[in-house]
Order: structure tokens, then sequence, then C-alpha cells
């Protein structure tokens, strides 16, 4: 038995099939398109993002000569979509997470005095980032599209449960806890959506998916929507949530950290619920079908891998991601060069949306190669600055997974900044897997997570060496002048 896994990420979908033994048989990718019609402002197209899963899971399926048994999605977090109930169209594009659009939405309601409470109830902050503010902001400033929303007419949702009515042909409206925790509509301790939290943010609780465990029989694929493809949906999570299963931090205090689009730090709390008093989120890491739920502390960074597509993209610095590494071997270190990635504000453990980013350090000497090697040494001063907020300063092991993972210059500043070792396991697309995990566990593929821990391969660890805490500090000042503009 084989399980189809799909990881609708934030530029791309990602399809996998994933056999018993937890290795990888076939896969499909396809980009979709990104637009900024603003400053600040980021979307997507959600048929796009459905063509480009249906694009994945054909060509993932044409590698595989074991036809899957069941479907597991993971997604991109926090992104707001809407869509006609009867037609699945949607009526406008989806507000992306790293959209910053609704700043002032934020600002309106923590002037009010309102965000002790929405912390209290949902764990997370007012920011930017999060579903409700952007469904905030459609309501005042897109009133057409919300008339169908109050009407009952247009359904709302994230990126899972739009992936999960594209599957069904409409016929399932659902998402799962560690998705809707990210909302600022979901109350950790009730499990389920706030009443006062939809009236706070203007939101119908009727047009918001039920919220169903995250394995289990969640749906059935239409063959007529779906590939000709009858099969079980199986698990869903949040792509981070989603990498801490696959990376089978199933224990209290096992720590991974995803170097994507952006990085992110979760760390397993069980089944307690653990605030934070030092910028971190409190959310559902998953729930049983018993009901059970265990959650995790994360620390959310909005830039890292998008650091080095920018010094591609938009410095025309490298020619591919993975040349940064060659790059920054070029020089043995960074010529003073401090390079704060703000792109789009600071995310965790500082919060702060109207930080721009900042190159400091800069002499006559300086090359493309003390730029590029910078922006590796950003990635670990960031990632550092979440683990030491989120325990204490300490970690045993930390695992790390996701694209800029490959990068071995990368991991072993992560290792030396942190004073521990950094493992990284052989299947790196451990978002994709946490989802085959959940949906194999869902129906039957699997029987335990015991079986699910002898999956998983190293394929290196990378041991602390010497510290570089003068640079360290480099850069927590160059974080104060960022803050500052």
């Amino acid at each position: 038995m084989s399980v189809l896994a799909i990881d609708a990420g934030t530029t791309g979908v990602t399809a996998l099939v994933v056999t018993e033994n937890g290795q990888i048989s076939s896969k499909g990718y396809e980009e979709f398109a990104q637009h900024f019609p603003e400053p600040g402002w980021v979307e997507h197209n959600p048929e796009d993002i459905w063509q480009a899963t249906l694009s994945a899971c054909a060509a993932a399926l044409r590698g595989s000569g074991d036809p899957p048994s069941c479907v597991g999605i993971t997604n991109q977090r926090e992104t707001a979509v809407l869509w006609d109930r009867r037609t699945l169209a949607a009526p406008r594009r989806a507000i992306v997470w790293q959209d910053r659009r609704t700043a002032g939405v934020c600002e309106r309601l923590r002037s009010a005095g309102h965000e002790p409470r929405v912390s209290e109830v949902t764990g997370l902050r007012l920011d930017p980032y999060f579903t409700a503010t952007k469904l905030t902001w459609l309501a005042e400033h897109d009133p057409g599209v919300w008339a169908g929303v109050e009407s009952g007419n247009v359904a709302v949702g994230t990126v899972d449960s739009y992936l999960i009515a594209r599957l069904t042909a409409g016929a399932q409206h659902v998402t799962d806890p560690s998705n809707a925790s990210r909302t600022l509509l979901y109350g950790l301790r009730s499990g389920d959506w706030e009443p006062e939290l939809c009236e706070l943010f203007g939101v119908p609780a009727q047009a918001l998916p039920e919220i169903v465990p995250n394995h289990g029989q969640l749906g059935r694929t239409d063959p007529a929507a779906f590939l000709g493809l009858r099969l079980p949906i199986s698990g869903v999570a949040g792509d981070q949530q989603a990498a801490l299963f696959g990376q089978t931090c199933f224990d209290v205090g096992d720590v991974k950290c995803t170097y994507g689009t952006g990085s992110f730090v979760l760390t397993n709390t069980g089944g307690e619920i653990v605030r934070s008093q030092s910028g971190l989120l409190t959310t559902v890491g998953w729930q049983e079908p018993s009901g059970a739920r265990t959650f995790a502390l994360e620390g959310s960074i909005f830039v890292t891998g998008a650091a080095v597509q920018w010094l591609r993209d938009g410095l025309g610095l490298i020619g591919t991601a993975p040349e940064s590494e060659a790059v920054a071997r070029t020089v043995p270190d960074s010529g003073g060069v401090v390079f704060v990635p703000a792109l789009t504000g600071l995310g965790a453990p500082y919060w702060d949306p109207g930080a721009r980013g900042l190159i400091s350090g800069i002499t006559r000497g300086t090359t493309r190669a003390h730029l590029v090697r910078a922006t590796l040494e950003a990635i670990a001063f960031e990632v550092r600055d979440v683990v030491e907020v989120m325990t204490g300063g300490t970690v045993p092991v930390l695992k790390a997974d996701g694209g800029a993972s490959a990068n071995d210059l990368l991991m072993q500043f992560q290792a030396d900044q942190l004073g521990a070792p950094v493992e990284r396991p052989v299947i790196q697309e451990t978002t994709a897997l946490g989802a085959a995990f959940l949906a194999g566990l869902g129906a039957g593929v699997w029987g335990s997570r015991a079986e699910l821990r002898k999956t998983w391969q190293l394929d290196r660890r990378f041991e602390p060496g010497e510290r570089d805490d003068p640079a360290y500090e480099r850069w927590r000042a160059a974080v104060r002048l960022a803050s500052a503009t």
C-alpha cells in the first residue's frame, strides 16, 4: 500500500507517493503564480493552486507503479480563501499569509484593548500573519464578495479546506485543528470556533468549515473532479505541524525547524497548553480521532529561504538558490556584513510588522560573496533567536528539514550558533511526509507511531563547533536598527 501526499506550499504544489516503508516512490511538482498588487500585499489565485495540485498529482501518479490507497494534505497556513459553494469558483484572489495589508486592522483592535483576550483564547497575537484580520479587511474593502459570505453562498476557509472542497467536488467543507488554530477564531481550550472572536472579527460562523480530527475518514475524492480517483482523504495538517509529525517529534520536548520560504521552529508540548511570554505562539499540533490533542510552541520566522530567493531574483547575485553555498564558501567570513532580512517585517520573537530589511557593515572590500554568506548567517541567527526563548538556551538536538536544510554550510552555521547537534533526515520533504504519515494512520497503512519512527533515517548529523558570539551580537544590534526604521 502507498499514500498520495499533497503539499500545497506558498510557491508551488508538491505531490509524493510514499510507500509503506516511508520511502518516496515518485514525485510531482508544479509552481503557481505569485501576485503583488501593492507593496506588502501578496495574493494567490485559488484556481492556480488547484490546477497545480492536479498537475503535480498526475506527475507523481505517472511515476509510481503502486496505486495509492489514500490521500493526505498539508498546506500553507493562514492564507484566506473564499469560494462559491456551488461552482467552487473563487470570487477573488486569496490573501496569503505573508500579506501585511491588515496591519491597520491589528493596530485598531490592539488600541481598543482586545489583544490580551485574543491571545488568551487563541495562543496567538494580533498580527497580519493570521487569517481573521484578512477576513475583516475583506469585509471592509470588498463588500460585494463579502455579501456572498453573509448570504451563505460563499465559503470561507484556508488552503486545506479549499483543496478538500475541490477534491470532493464540494461535498466537504472541513478543516483540522492545526489549521484552525492559526486563524484567530479557534479557542485552544474549547477546541472549536469561538463566537466572541467571530463577532470581534466580523466573520459569520456558518461560513467557516467544520473542524475534524487530523486523521481518520475525513472525506472521499470525487473521480470526476480528481483524476478519476475515488480515494479516502484520511489525513490533513498545516505545513509546520505536518513537518513536526513527519520528523516523528512525538515526545514532549522534541524540536524541529523547517527551512522554507520562512523558517518555523516547533517544539512538542504534549497535552499541555503552554503559554509563552517571549513572542512564541501556542498552537495545536494534531488531534486524534478520540479528541485528544497534542499542542506545540512555535516560533514563526517570515523570511529565510525567501531572502536567498531575493539574492537570486531581486539582486541577481546568484543563479540558483543552491549556488549560495558555493559562493559563501569562497570567503572565510562575512567580512563584518550583517543582513537583517525583514522583507515582510519581523516575526518571532520580535513581532514587528513595521521592521524593514537592513544591510550593515559594508566597506569598499565587500563582495557579493560576503552578502551571500551574511544571508546564510542571518538564517542561523534568526533560528537561534527563537530556540533560545523557546528552550531557555539549551536544546539536545534540532531536527532540520525543508529545502534550505540541504545547504551544508547553513546547517553547520546552525549547529555552531545553537551549540547543539543538527540532524537532517534522508527525506527532507518532511512536510509532505507528515501528511502521508497522518493519512496512512487514518487509513490503516501504518498501525502505530512506533512503526512510523522506524521509517525515519538520518542523512547527516552536524556537530557544533566554535560559536561566533561577536557576529551574533552584531546581528542583535542590526535587528534593533531594522526595528527602528
